[in-house]
Protein backbone atom coordinates (compact mmCIF):
# COMPACT_ATOMS: atom_id res chain seq x y z
CA UNK A 1 0.00 0.00 0.00
CA UNK A 2 1.55 3.31 -1.11
CA UNK A 3 1.43 6.50 0.96
CA UNK A 4 -1.42 8.01 -1.07
CA UNK A 5 -3.72 5.04 -0.52
CA UNK A 6 -2.64 4.77 3.12
CA UNK A 7 -3.50 8.42 3.74
CA UNK A 8 -6.90 8.14 2.03
CA UNK A 9 -7.83 4.99 3.98
CA UNK A 10 -6.71 6.28 7.38
CA UNK A 11 -8.35 9.68 6.95
CA UNK A 12 -11.60 8.21 5.59
CA UNK A 13 -11.87 5.79 8.51
CA UNK A 14 -11.19 8.63 10.94
CA UNK A 15 -13.92 10.78 9.40
CA UNK A 16 -16.44 7.91 9.47
CA UNK A 17 -15.70 7.24 13.14
CA UNK A 18 -16.19 10.90 14.11
CA UNK A 19 -19.61 11.05 12.40
CA UNK A 20 -21.51 9.65 15.47
CA UNK A 21 -19.86 12.19 17.82
CA UNK A 22 -22.83 14.58 17.81
CA UNK A 23 -25.29 11.70 18.16
CA UNK A 24 -23.52 10.46 21.31
CA UNK A 25 -23.77 13.95 22.81
CA UNK A 26 -27.51 13.91 22.08
CA UNK A 27 -28.04 10.41 23.51
CA UNK A 28 -26.10 10.86 26.77
CA UNK A 29 -28.61 12.15 29.31
CA UNK A 30 -26.50 14.50 31.43
CA UNK A 31 -25.63 18.13 31.98
CA UNK A 32 -23.39 19.60 29.23
CA UNK A 33 -20.43 19.89 31.62
CA UNK A 34 -20.79 16.23 32.61
CA UNK A 35 -20.97 15.12 28.98
CA UNK A 36 -17.94 17.28 28.18
CA UNK A 37 -16.02 15.77 31.13
CA UNK A 38 -16.60 12.20 30.00
CA UNK A 39 -16.01 13.01 26.34
CA UNK A 40 -12.57 14.34 27.27
CA UNK A 41 -11.69 11.86 30.01
CA UNK A 42 -12.78 8.64 28.28
CA UNK A 43 -11.19 9.45 24.91
CA UNK A 44 -8.13 10.94 26.61
CA UNK A 45 -7.48 7.82 28.69
CA UNK A 46 -7.92 5.52 25.68
CA UNK A 47 -5.53 7.58 23.53
CA UNK A 48 -3.10 7.73 26.47
CA UNK A 49 -3.08 3.93 26.68
CA UNK A 50 -2.53 3.69 22.92
CA UNK A 51 0.42 6.10 23.03
CA UNK A 52 2.11 4.38 25.98
CA UNK A 53 1.73 0.93 24.41
CA UNK A 54 3.04 1.92 20.97
CA UNK A 55 5.41 4.83 21.71
CA UNK A 56 6.22 4.66 25.39
CA UNK A 57 6.99 8.02 26.99
CA UNK A 58 9.34 9.29 24.28
CA UNK A 59 6.41 10.81 22.38
CA UNK A 60 5.48 12.97 25.37
CA UNK A 61 9.06 14.20 25.71
CA UNK A 62 9.08 15.17 22.03
CA UNK A 63 5.82 17.12 22.47
CA UNK A 64 7.15 19.01 25.51
CA UNK A 65 10.24 20.02 23.49
CA UNK A 66 8.08 21.77 20.87
CA UNK A 67 7.69 24.78 23.18
CA UNK A 68 5.05 27.38 22.41
CA UNK A 69 3.55 25.66 19.33
CA UNK A 70 2.91 22.50 21.34
CA UNK A 71 1.48 24.43 24.30
CA UNK A 72 -0.84 26.44 22.05
CA UNK A 73 -1.99 23.22 20.39
CA UNK A 74 -2.75 21.58 23.76
CA UNK A 75 -4.65 24.61 25.10
CA UNK A 76 -6.76 25.03 21.95
CA UNK A 77 -7.57 21.33 21.52
CA UNK A 78 -8.43 21.08 25.22
CA UNK A 79 -10.80 24.04 24.98
CA UNK A 80 -12.78 22.37 22.20
CA UNK A 81 -13.89 19.59 24.58
CA UNK A 82 -16.41 21.80 26.35
CA UNK A 83 -17.02 24.04 23.32
CA UNK A 84 -18.15 21.14 21.12
CA UNK A 85 -20.64 19.88 23.70
CA UNK A 86 -21.97 23.41 24.23
CA UNK A 87 -22.39 23.80 20.47
CA UNK A 88 -24.34 20.55 20.06
CA UNK A 89 -26.39 21.31 23.19
CA UNK A 90 -27.49 24.77 22.07
CA UNK A 91 -28.00 24.41 18.34
CA UNK A 92 -28.82 21.75 15.75
CA UNK A 93 -26.27 19.11 14.78
CA UNK A 94 -26.60 20.22 11.16
CA UNK A 95 -25.62 23.78 12.08
CA UNK A 96 -22.64 22.52 14.08
CA UNK A 97 -21.12 20.30 11.38
CA UNK A 98 -21.83 22.73 8.55
CA UNK A 99 -20.08 25.47 10.53
CA UNK A 100 -17.19 23.09 11.22
CA UNK A 101 -16.76 22.79 7.46
CA UNK A 102 -15.51 26.39 7.47
CA UNK A 103 -12.26 25.25 9.12
CA UNK A 104 -10.16 25.55 5.91
CA UNK A 105 -11.15 29.21 5.69
CA UNK A 106 -9.85 29.88 9.20
CA UNK A 107 -6.71 27.87 8.40
CA UNK A 108 -6.00 30.10 5.42
CA UNK A 109 -6.48 33.25 7.51
CA UNK A 110 -4.26 32.04 10.37
CA UNK A 111 -1.60 30.80 7.94
CA UNK A 112 -1.52 34.29 6.46
CA UNK A 113 -1.40 36.05 9.83
CA UNK A 114 1.11 33.83 11.64
CA UNK A 115 3.07 32.01 8.93
CA UNK A 116 3.11 34.73 6.28
CA UNK A 117 1.57 32.47 3.62
CA UNK A 118 -0.23 34.29 0.79
CA UNK A 119 -3.99 33.91 0.31
CA UNK A 120 -4.78 33.02 -3.28
CA UNK A 121 -7.68 34.35 -5.32
CA UNK A 122 -9.25 30.89 -5.08
CA UNK A 123 -9.23 31.06 -1.27
CA UNK A 124 -10.69 34.58 -1.26
CA UNK A 125 -13.60 33.48 -3.47
CA UNK A 126 -14.08 30.39 -1.31
CA UNK A 127 -14.17 32.55 1.83
CA UNK A 128 -16.86 34.79 0.36
CA UNK A 129 -19.04 31.83 -0.60
CA UNK A 130 -18.54 30.14 2.78
CA UNK A 131 -19.43 33.34 4.64
CA UNK A 132 -22.66 33.62 2.67
CA UNK A 133 -23.49 30.02 3.58
CA UNK A 134 -22.74 30.64 7.26
CA UNK A 135 -24.94 33.72 7.11
CA UNK A 136 -27.86 31.62 5.84
CA UNK A 137 -27.27 29.09 8.64
CA UNK A 138 -27.16 31.88 11.23
CA UNK A 139 -30.38 33.41 9.89
CA UNK A 140 -32.06 30.02 10.05
CA UNK A 141 -31.15 29.74 13.73
CA UNK A 142 -33.64 32.53 14.45
CA UNK A 143 -36.47 30.50 12.91
CA UNK A 144 -35.64 26.96 14.08
CA UNK A 145 -36.65 25.81 17.58
CA UNK A 146 -33.68 23.46 17.96
CA UNK A 147 -31.10 26.00 16.76
CA UNK A 148 -29.74 29.19 18.32
CA UNK A 149 -27.04 31.72 17.60
CA UNK A 150 -25.34 30.90 20.92
CA UNK A 151 -24.71 27.33 19.79
CA UNK A 152 -23.64 28.58 16.36
CA UNK A 153 -21.02 30.79 18.01
CA UNK A 154 -19.69 27.84 20.01
CA UNK A 155 -19.41 25.84 16.78
CA UNK A 156 -17.64 28.75 15.08
CA UNK A 157 -15.17 28.86 17.99
CA UNK A 158 -14.45 25.12 17.66
CA UNK A 159 -13.81 25.53 13.93
CA UNK A 160 -11.46 28.46 14.52
CA UNK A 161 -9.71 26.76 17.46
CA UNK A 162 -8.97 23.59 15.50
CA UNK A 163 -7.69 25.64 12.57
CA UNK A 164 -5.45 27.69 14.88
CA UNK A 165 -4.17 24.55 16.61
CA UNK A 166 -3.26 22.91 13.30
CA UNK A 167 -1.58 26.11 12.14
CA UNK A 168 0.52 26.23 15.32
CA UNK A 169 1.86 22.69 14.92
CA UNK A 170 2.85 23.28 11.32
CA UNK A 171 5.97 24.84 12.85
CA UNK A 172 6.87 21.41 14.26
CA UNK A 173 5.85 19.12 11.39
CA UNK A 174 8.47 16.51 12.25
CA UNK A 175 6.88 15.79 15.66
CA UNK A 176 3.87 13.50 16.10
CA UNK A 177 1.30 15.43 18.11
CA UNK A 178 -0.83 12.41 19.05
CA UNK A 179 0.70 12.35 22.59
CA UNK A 180 -0.46 15.96 23.04
CA UNK A 181 -4.10 14.98 22.55
CA UNK A 182 -4.59 12.96 25.77
CA UNK A 183 -2.80 15.72 27.69
CA UNK A 184 -5.27 18.25 26.29
CA UNK A 185 -8.36 16.10 26.79
CA UNK A 186 -7.55 14.84 30.30
CA UNK A 187 -6.45 18.26 31.61
CA UNK A 188 -9.61 19.80 30.18
CA UNK A 189 -11.72 17.11 31.86
CA UNK A 190 -10.00 17.68 35.21
CA UNK A 191 -10.77 21.40 35.02
CA UNK A 192 -14.40 20.66 34.11
CA UNK A 193 -14.65 18.29 37.11
CA UNK A 194 -14.21 21.27 39.42
CA UNK A 195 -17.60 22.55 38.25
CA UNK A 196 -19.56 19.30 37.82
CA UNK A 197 -20.33 15.89 39.37
CA UNK A 198 -19.65 13.37 36.62
CA UNK A 199 -19.66 10.03 38.50
CA UNK A 200 -23.47 9.47 38.70
CA UNK A 201 -23.76 9.66 34.91
CA UNK A 202 -21.05 7.00 34.50
CA UNK A 203 -22.87 4.55 36.76
CA UNK A 204 -26.05 4.85 34.71
CA UNK A 205 -24.74 5.29 31.17
CA UNK A 206 -21.27 3.75 31.04
CA UNK A 207 -21.80 1.91 27.70
CA UNK A 208 -22.68 5.17 25.94
CA UNK A 209 -19.90 7.11 27.68
CA UNK A 210 -17.12 4.63 26.91
CA UNK A 211 -18.50 3.96 23.43
CA UNK A 212 -18.34 7.70 22.80
CA UNK A 213 -14.76 7.83 24.07
CA UNK A 214 -13.71 4.86 21.91
CA UNK A 215 -15.09 6.45 18.75
CA UNK A 216 -13.42 9.79 19.49
CA UNK A 217 -10.10 8.16 20.42
CA UNK A 218 -9.94 6.06 17.26
CA UNK A 219 -11.09 8.92 15.02
CA UNK A 220 -8.59 11.35 16.53
CA UNK A 221 -5.62 9.01 16.04
CA UNK A 222 -6.60 8.13 12.46
CA UNK A 223 -7.26 11.76 11.49
CA UNK A 224 -3.91 12.78 12.96
CA UNK A 225 -1.99 10.08 11.08
CA UNK A 226 -3.82 10.09 7.74
CA UNK A 227 -3.24 13.71 6.65
CA UNK A 228 0.51 13.16 6.87
CA UNK A 229 0.34 11.18 3.62
CA UNK A 230 -2.09 13.24 1.48
CA UNK A 231 -2.58 16.87 0.51
CA UNK A 232 -4.60 19.37 2.52
CA UNK A 233 -7.13 19.62 -0.33
CA UNK A 234 -7.73 15.87 -0.19
CA UNK A 235 -8.09 16.01 3.59
CA UNK A 236 -10.61 18.84 3.33
CA UNK A 237 -12.72 16.92 0.84
CA UNK A 238 -12.79 13.82 3.04
CA UNK A 239 -13.64 15.81 6.18
CA UNK A 240 -16.71 17.16 4.39
CA UNK A 241 -18.16 13.65 4.65
CA UNK A 242 -18.89 14.37 8.31
CA UNK A 243 -20.88 17.47 7.36
CA UNK A 244 -23.04 15.35 5.08
CA UNK A 245 -23.38 12.17 7.16
CA UNK A 246 -23.67 13.47 10.76
CA UNK A 247 -26.96 15.40 10.29
CA UNK A 248 -28.42 12.46 8.34
CA UNK A 249 -27.45 10.03 11.13
CA UNK A 250 -28.97 12.22 13.85
CA UNK A 251 -32.08 12.78 11.72
CA UNK A 252 -32.47 9.02 11.17
CA UNK A 253 -31.88 7.98 14.80
CA UNK A 254 -33.64 10.69 16.84
CA UNK A 255 -35.63 12.55 14.18
CA UNK A 256 -33.82 15.90 14.47
CA UNK A 257 -34.88 17.85 11.38
CA UNK A 258 -32.09 20.32 10.51
CA UNK A 259 -34.46 22.78 8.82
CA UNK A 260 -34.38 24.24 5.32
CA UNK A 261 -32.06 27.16 6.13
CA UNK A 262 -29.41 24.84 7.59
CA UNK A 263 -29.62 22.56 4.56
CA UNK A 264 -29.40 25.47 2.08
CA UNK A 265 -26.57 27.22 3.95
CA UNK A 266 -24.74 23.95 4.50
CA UNK A 267 -25.05 23.08 0.82
CA UNK A 268 -23.54 26.47 -0.06
CA UNK A 269 -20.58 25.88 2.29
CA UNK A 270 -19.94 22.33 1.09
CA UNK A 271 -20.32 23.21 -2.60
CA UNK A 272 -17.87 26.11 -2.28
CA UNK A 273 -15.30 23.93 -0.53
CA UNK A 274 -15.71 21.00 -2.93
CA UNK A 275 -15.22 23.24 -5.99
CA UNK A 276 -12.26 24.99 -4.35
CA UNK A 277 -10.52 21.77 -3.36
CA UNK A 278 -11.12 20.05 -6.69
CA UNK A 279 -9.58 23.09 -8.39
CA UNK A 280 -6.60 22.86 -6.02
CA UNK A 281 -6.15 19.14 -6.72
CA UNK A 282 -6.23 19.68 -10.48
CA UNK A 283 -3.74 22.53 -10.22
CA UNK A 284 -1.44 20.30 -8.21
CA UNK A 285 -1.73 17.53 -10.82
CA UNK A 286 -0.93 19.98 -13.63
CA UNK A 287 2.16 21.16 -11.76
CA UNK A 288 3.26 17.58 -11.22
CA UNK A 289 2.86 16.77 -14.92
CA UNK A 290 4.72 19.94 -15.91
CA UNK A 291 7.81 18.94 -13.91
CA UNK A 292 10.33 17.25 -16.25
CA UNK A 293 11.30 13.73 -15.29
Amino acid sequence: MNDQVKGLVLTSLGVLLVVPDSLFVRLIDAEPLVTAFWRGMSSGLLILAFVIIYQGFSGFRAVFKTGWPGLIYILLIGSTTIAFVQAVTHTSVANVVFIFASMPVFSAIFSRLFLGEPISKRIVLTMVAVMFGLGVIGWGSTTNEIASWQGDLWALYVSAAFAAALTAVRKVKNVSMIPAIPIAYICSALIISLFSTPLPALAQQWPLIWGHGLFIAAATCLMTLGPRYISSAEVSLLVLLESVLAPLLVWAVIGENPGSYALIGGAMVIFALVVSNIYALRARQRQRLAVPV
